[in-house]
């Protein structure tokens, strides 16, 4: 296919099948919105990364996908992030069904993800390498090197990277990824072991050696940790040896460690793209922005930008918004990757602290922390995801931006009334709305609240408030669904 100059003929390419990208090609495919989804990888070769914490946000976007209680029965659950040895923080007070943190590997995630794109359809093109971009007013030609070696030309409407930190895709449209390496070397490791530890996750530092275990439950182990004086580049060799000497180090035990099937070493970057948007060509996961491991945000927060984008692109293709919607993705989620990268930035800073002033400033954010249940909370909200709203237009209702948690309506619950991919009208019990549901049955569901509840709420795709009122207007609510929804 030599598609240079002409219409496209893929309304959108995605390109990398990672969290991300699998979320993404899922909800356009469940759109309606054709999509090809191009990896470099062979489809064999699992991708053994180090992600393993899935946060209450992100489980909350994979039960509106109905994937949430299947991801839960291959992991664990803890309720208590132990933060510098000082700082307890009970997930079980987050406001959310799912009051915990789930420990599972990101392979389990990619598994249901890549299953469900399948059976909607997203066409899969593996060992298939991006090597050339350009792009036009009317679409965008991707340069893919396949199988056999030779370079097709595809045409697409849209192409979004999801390639990674070392995205093709972000370096094609000359994108810059400014920032800096927080942990210089650390190393991840795959085992078995021959005691098991006491809780789902250990971790501790003690001298210039770090390390934390996990158990994924199904009888391996993640092991991640670093050794502050043997800082040595992400290609020198490992050895399960290595890995054991520092973990006994930091946690006084290997624990009988054997077997690995995985040892990598890798360094930790803080970097973000200054657009996620460029012309037609949009960026998300982690070819938009990489954070540090700390608090296990980087994986929720890529699920996360294409539970943003996925409705809105969707929306564009199918003609029902402008373009200009696109432009509220890069405003929505730009900020929410900056502050990221400020937390988890932060903690890592704190964790790795060997001046008496930072540790200083470390016994004093955690004893306050610990003490006031705003800050707690504030805390808790981020790293779990839930806190973060999006700005909203001046005049707008107080809830416009807010995460809607998974309110009880009259026939279900919310998130299970997002299951359709649609948005959700919430109306009081009482109220007679005629939202001329006929025309937008594809894209509207309207439900009532199941308490007494007199605020009427338009809820998008991705669990976001697009629309409220303080009470029933009928022509306010029409020119609401005209606005968001099409």
């Amino acid at each position: 296919m030599n598609g240079t100059g002409t219409n496209p003929t893929h309304p959108v390419l995605v390109v990398g099948s990672g969290p991300t990208g699998l979320l993404l090609a899922g909800d356009l495919a469940a759109a309606g919105v054709p999509v090809t989804l191009v990896e470099k990888r062979p489809h064999e070769i699992s991708n053994l990364s180090r992600a393993f914490g899935v946060h209450a946000r992100t489980l909350e976007q994979l039960d509106a996908r109905d994937l949430a209680d299947e991801l839960l029965a291959t992991g664990s659950t803890i309720t208590e992030l132990r933060l510098f040895r000082r700082l307890s923080l009970d997930l079980g007070t987050l406001p959310s069904r799912f009051p915990f943190l789930l420990i599972t590997p990101q392979y389990e995630v990619e598994r249901l993800l890549e299953r469900r794109a399948r059976e909607l359809g997203v066409e899969f093109r593996h060992e298939s390498e991006v090597v050339g971009l350009r792009q036009d007013d009317s679409g965008v030609d991707l340069d893919v090197r396949g199988p056999d070696g030779e370079v097709v030309t595809h045409r697409a409407a849209y192409v979004v990277g999801a390639d990674g930190h070392r995205s093709a895709v972000r370096r094609a449209v000359g994108q810059p990824f400014p920032g800096v390496s927080v942990i210089k070397s650390l190393f991840l490791a795959d085992v078995r072991l021959a005691e098991r530890p006491d809780s789902v996750l250990t971790v501790n530092g003690a001298g210039d050696a770090f390390a934390m275990i996990v158990a994924f439950g199904d009888g391996w182990y993640r092991v991640m940790g670093w050794n502050r004086r043997h800082e040595v580049p992400d290609d020198a060799p490992l050895a399960l040896d290595e890995v054991k000497e520092v973990t006994r180090r930091a946690l006084g035990t290997d624990y009988g460690m054997r077997d690995a099937r995985w040892l990598s070493r890798f360094h930790s970057d803080e970097r973000q793209a200054p657009e996620y948007r460029v012309g037609r060509v949009l960026l998300a996961g982690d070819a938009a922005h990489v954070h540090s491991p700390a608090g296990g945000q980087g994986m929720n927060t890529g699920l996360q930008d294409a539970a943003n984008l996925g409705w809105k692109l969707a929306a564009v293709v199918k003609g029902r918004s402008p373009e200009s919607l696109l432009d509220t993705y890069q405003a929505e989620r730009h900020p929410v990757g900056e502050a990221v990268l400020r937390s988890s930035g932060g903690l890592v800073r704190l964790a790795r602290a060997r001046n008496p002033a930072l540790r200083a400033v470390r016994a004093l954010v955690s004893a306050f922390v610990n003490a006031a249940r705003p800050a707690q909370a504030k805390a808790l909200a981020q790293i779990s995801g839930i806190g973060y709203r999006y700005a909203a237009p001046r005049g707008s209702h107080r809830l416009v931006g807010t995460r809607v948690p998974d309110v009880p309506l009259e026939g279900g619950r919310l998130y299970e009334a997002l299951r359709g991919g649609r948005f959700v009208l919430i109306t009081p019990k009482a109220a007679e709305v005629s939202s001329d549901q006929g025309s937008r049955e594809d894209r509207l569901s309207v439900e009532r609240w199941a308490s007494d509840r007199r605020t009427t709420v338009l809820v998008r795709p991705d669990g976001y408030v697009a629309w409220a009122a303080d009470g029933v207007d009928t022509r306010a609510v029409w020119a609401a669904l005209a606005a968001h929804v099409g």
